[in-house]
């Protein structure tokens, strides 16, 4: 079972999280981009309200929202394929029916996530947000 509730600050647990979702689904990335990413992930924690899902007290996944636009979303591999995401996003949704988001468009298995829940594909970004050359997709609720 899934419990969702605010983070309390454990931010080396999130960014174990993050680093072993990144592993398990950011095929397109060099081990030198995760280390490059795994510095800047921890700076953005603060900007976002984090919620933080639990399965059995195990903190397994996380979303990070800001002006209603989810800025992170991550589960655990571990914990992959339970619920864990869904739960997450409709979390989210919940609180911002009008929630955006962008996602990597070289992960797939995020993409089809995303759209399997009802989003579109409004835009689409050549570079990430610190300007590496690592395409979004800018998506909203269809």
């Amino acid at each position: 079972m899934t419990t969702l509730r605010p983070s309390n600050g454990e931010y080396p647990r999130l960014l174990e999280i993050w680093r072993s979702a990144v592993e398990a689904t950011h095929d397109f990335l060099t081990p030198a981009d995760v280390e490059y990413y795994a510095t800047r992930v921890p700076l953005y924690f603060p900007e976002v309200d984090l919620t933080v899902a639990e399965v059995d007290g195990i903190a397994a996944g996380f979303s990070g929202i800001a002006e209603g636009k989810l800025e992170m979303l991550f589960v655990h591999d571990d914990f992959r394929g339970r619920g864990v995401g869904t739960a997450l996003l409709r979390a989210a949704l919940d609180r911002f029916p009008d929630l955006t988001l962008d996602v990597n468009e070289q992960n797939p298995r995020a993409v089809g996530f995303y759209l399997h829940h009802g989003f579109e594909v409004v835009g689409r970004q050549e570079t990430d947000s610190d300007g590496r050359p690592f395409p979004l997709l800018e998506l909203k609720r269809a």
